[in-house]
């Protein structure tokens, strides 16, 4: 660790921010995994059942949904950034990696850098899946739209059901979550800085309307030319949430990522239970 940075292990309070589900003594790295736009901390809560014990698994919750519906909704990518940082510092006292999804992926990259500017060590990899880089990722005015055009993105894209979107009880939730954060990343003009020096591995779907296979093959979505390290491109069977059908194997690619030595435990089960 840099003189700059002290993690204090024995601080790792309780967040609104945090989601653990495997902590545990046995964990010698940690994962920190971040949602899509609209999506929650519980997108990852599947994982744990996948994740050995030698690794944390950290979901990061944005306000304005589920249990954070009430909490004021960042006004954009520096305020949940900085509020991101803030909320990891504790957890920081071991290796870590980034996962982000689509929006995800651009937080991802912000937080690596601003826990670069606070004195903090790299991540080890950082994992981008479904999204061109920042700055070359194609943006719109979707928040600025009504529900109907809202909705057609969101079926589009696949991952929210149309059973939810139907709902009167449940639309607006929805809805409300995925405006706000399409606010932010539609509004998100990264500034210019240094590369990385951590390895960046680019995950996508070959039918996946916002990273192609094609693309991604030949110059990793922008990714490249963000770090200094190797880039790697993998491309799975389906669309934008391809991560959800083929969890296991996604999952099985990031643990031999951070080491080559983690499995997958298949012996271990997830509760019915929520």
């Amino acid at each position: 660790m840099t003189a700059a940075f002290r993690p204090n292990a024995s601080a790792r309070a309780d967040s609104p921010w945090i989601r653990r589900w495997n902590e545990g003594a046995a964990a010698r790295l940690t994962l920190i995994c971040l949602p899509h736009a609209g999506g929650s901390a519980g997108f990852y809560r599947p994982w744990a059942a996948l994740t050995p014990p030698e690794v944390e698994l950290i979901g990061i919750q944005y306000p304005g949904r589920e249990d954070r519906f009430d909490d004021p909704a960042s006004t954009g990518m520096g305020e949940l950034v900085t509020a991101v940082a803030d909320a990891v510092l504790p957890l920081l006292d071991r290796p870590y990696a980034l996962f982000g999804h689509s929006m995800g992926s651009a937080v991802a990259w912000e937080l690596a850098h601003e826990l670069d500017r606070r004195g903090v060590p790299g991540p080890r990899r950082l994992f981008a899946s479904g999204r061109a880089a920042p700055g070359t990722a194609v943006t719109g005015q979707l928040h600025r739209q009504d529900d109907d055009v809202l909705c057609a993105e969101l079926a589009r894209l696949g991952g929210t059901s149309r059973e939810v979107l139907d709902d009167p009880g449940l639309r607006p939730l929805v809805l409300t979550a995925v405006r706000h954060d399409y606010r932010i990343i539609e509004t998100h003009r990264p500034e210019r800085r240094p590369p990385l020096s951590c390895p960046i591995h680019v995950l996508t779907g070959d039918a996946d309307p916002e990273l192609g296979a094609e693309r991604s093959r030949e110059g990793a979505g922008g990714w490249a030319d963000l770090t200094t390290a190797r880039t790697e491109v993998r491309v799975f069977p389906g669309d934008h949430f391809y991560l959800t059908p083929r969890r296991r194997e996604v999952v099985a690619t990031v643990l031999r990522r951070l080491d080559p030595s983690l499995t997958t435990d298949a012996r271990r089960t997830w509760p019915s239970t929520p």
